[in-house]
């Protein structure tokens, strides 16, 4: 096993593993579906309950999941079956190990759409994306949306290929520092627009009469998805680092990381919306329609908007890439752990797997929008499937793993090593045994509730 463990990838340090983290975290949910529930649920304090949980619900988390992988050297199957043999223990290895590999390939399908966006604004297209009905045609259109799905999978995969070190972690240093970048320059562009201001003040400054329980529940929903908890990917990615490098700092590094572009994406939108709309919240719409349709609609309004366009659609392709190389690379590791693969077989099969069941996605609204299960399109059934029931079954496993059967006290040596510090110790002895599996199935009951109609979030 040591042997096994000394020669298996690793971050060149802890710079390494927190871009990679981040980028991992900075996906689109945070530009196209934190604008929009800040928007719904209160603005600034919508903001300020999402920071608070962050800190507590969000940090626990992560930082269980970075020591179990950094403890074990394992992708999370091999994690989960360190600590002894059960059923239980094997369904909460697998079903972390199986979400990124079904969330990639329909993540891929929404990288290819980006492509396109991106595509025609840098040939001075971008009037006709604000067009009513552009999205919907090209979505529909099935042959140009599978090929610009085929083109970002491929991309993916040659990071991949080059490596844990070569390939994410070279990718994530490049592209996160630029993304930070972009994002303060659209935002101070968002936020100086006319009627921008009132948009500014709704999402930052706090309104305790927005204040609901379901404030709470969509910040704690967003907060969980945002910082990719659950989907084997900081397990993995743990599993990367080396035992020098302190897991608790280099997690604060990625909370600041993330709720910094949360709050980014925020100034970038919000403003853009209210001042495009006169200052109706109500504009701000949920998923692909916000970036696709919304968001088109806001640039061609504006000043440069066509600039402003490519210099958005670079971000959020660098969000996308960045995101969808850490979802492979836990699927990748997953096999090479488990089946003994070598690193190329292992991206060769997650390379057709992605093809095969992104296929369904990129065709889900043209040829085959016919076939639906449980009422959905492929797209939206495993975006509901991974999303609303995979993920907090596998974090409440993996509450029970931390809590009941390593202990919290061997977690806690794991994080301290050479001297590490471990601040906030009882906040994460506190959180992990009894509010992280509360908040963990409040979240699966809301998703699949508002998944079936039952409540609206």
């Amino acid at each position: 096993m040591e042997a096994r463990h000394s020669s298996r990838s690793s971050f060149s340090g802890k710079l390494g593993f927190v871009l990679s983290a981040a980028g991992a975290s900075v996906g689109l949910g945070n530009i196209w579906r934190f604008p929009y529930l800040a928007a719904k649920y209160g603005g600034g304090i919508f903001l300020l309950v999402y920071i608070v949980l962050a800190v507590t619900f969000g940090y626990t988390m992560i930082m269980a999941e970075t020591a179990l992988g950094r403890m074990t050297r394992k992708s999370p199957v091999g994690a989960f079956g360190a600590f002894g043999k059960g059923r239980w223990r094997a369904v909460g290895g697998w079903i972390n190990a199986v979400i990124p590999i079904l969330i990639v390939p329909y993540y891929s399908v929404i990288g290819g759409w980006v492509i396109k966006y991106l595509v025609e604004y840098v040939i001075g297209h971008g009037s006709d994306l604000a067009q009513d009905g552009y999205f919907s045609s090209f979505i529909s259109s099935g042959f140009s949306a599978e090929i610009c799905f085929i083109f970002f999978t491929l991309f993916t995969l040659g990071i991949i290929f080059a490596g844990v070190r070569n390939g994410v972690e070279r990718v994530s240093r490049m592209m996160m520092p630029v993304l930070v970048v972009l994002s303060v320059i659209i935002a101070a562009y968002s936020v100086t627009r006319p009627g921008a201001l009132e948009g500014v003040k709704y999402f930052l400054v706090p309104n305790l009469e927005n204040f609901s329980w379901m404030t709470v529940v969509t910040a704690m929903g967003q907060m969980f998805y945002s910082l990719s908890i659950a989907m084997g990917i900081l397990v993995t990615f743990g599993s990367y680092m080396k035992k020098d490098v302190s897991i608790e700092d280099s997690t604060k590094n990625v909370e600041i990381f993330d709720t910094l572009i949360a709050v980014m994406a925020g100034l970038m939108i919000i403003p853009a919306v209210f001042s495009f709309s006169g200052g109706d919240p109500d504009m701000l719409q949920a998923g692909p329609a916000l970036m696709f349709i919304t968001i088109p609609k806001v640039f061609d309004s504006m000043e440069l908007g066509s600039l402003v366009g490519v210099l958005f659609f670079v971000l959020v392709l660098f969000a996308a890439v960045t995101s969808s190389i850490a979802l492979t690379e836990s699927a990748v590791s997953t096999f090479e752990d488990e089946l003994g693969w070598s690193r190329k077989k292992a991206a060769a099969m997650i390379g057709v797997i992605m093809i095969l069941l992104g296929s369904l996605s990129a065709l889900g609204y043209g040829p085959l929008s016919g076939v639906t299960i449980i009422g959905m399109q492929f797209l939206d059934f495993f975006d509901f499937l991974t999303n609303s029931v995979m993920m907090p079954i596998a974090a409440i496993a993996t509450c029970l793993l931390v809590a009941s059967v390593i202990g919290v006290e061997k977690i806690s040596e794991e994080v301290t090593q050479d001297g590490q510090p471990f601040r906030r110790k009882k906040v994460f002895d506190f959180m992990i045994r009894t509010l992280c599996p509360v908040f963990a199935a409040i979240i699966l009951a809301s998703s699949v509730a508002n998944a079936f109609g039952w409540i609206s979030m």
